[in-house]
């Protein structure tokens, strides 16, 4: 469970390098059997950088692709301050963030980026992902159903080679949102194939497919 990695954290001091917690991972274990099966796989990693996907990734013969969204959204080069409240320049977020034309991508591990992104962001970032997959491709993604608990901190995953991940707190990042199957379902609305898996925590797990011209 994932309670017990935050109380591992707070015997820490909430400290960001604190031990990863291992959380099995059903989404993960089906999208792992894709990696070990297809040689030369492009794959888009979205969430904070560490080693041990760069590692895990390139080493079964894959190339990686890094994109840290949740941090490019908050370092204020995109958000202006005004009376209403901030506002987000989308276009020069998604050149500078997803400068990804030119690459076709065959997975993409989203991890619980969309939890965490300004609302006005929220689309038009699953809409560029759309653009940039290739036929069969697929992105995972983690999200929250609740607000409140000790899940909503922010996270960076780890991948194994079995069919748990590990998790790890990340920079701090306040949670935006929370969703519901149908509330994902319209965000992807694009995508042919959306499978969810059941989760005993307060993170929900889904893989989405990209459609084919068939």
């Amino acid at each position: 469970m994932l309670s017990k990695l935050f109380e591992r954290k707070e015997q820490a001091g909430g400290n960001p390098n604190s031990p990863p917690f291992p959380r099995y991972s059903s989404g993960w274990a089906a999208l792992r059997k894709r990696l070990d099966a297809e040689p030369g796989l492009r794959v888009l990693d979205a969430g904070p950088i560490n080693a041990a996907n760069i590692n895990y990734i390139t080493d079964h013969g894959h190339s990686l692709f890094l994109a840290d969204l949740v941090h490019e959204a908050w370092s204020g080069d995109f958000m202006t301050q005004g009376e209403g409240g901030p506002t987000w320049d989308v276009e020069n977020y998604l050149m500078q963030a997803l400068n990804l034309r030119g690459h076709q991508f065959d997975l993409v591990l989203l991890w619980t980026v969309l939890d965490y992104l300004p609302e006005p962001l929220l689309q038009p970032v699953v809409d560029r992902l759309f653009e940039v997959m290739n036929p069969e491709g697929q992105i995972f993604s983690l999200f929250h159903t609740r607000t409140n608990g000790e899940e909503a901190v922010h996270c960076r995953f780890h991948l194994t080679p079995g069919d748990e991940i590990l998790v790890q707190q990340a920079e701090p990042c306040p949670l935006q949102r929370a969703f519901t199957n149908r509330s994902v379902e319209r965000l992807f609305s694009a995508w042919s194939g959306q499978k969810f898996f059941l989760a005993r925590d307060a993170i929900s797990e889904a893989i989405f497919t990209h459609h084919t011209d068939e």
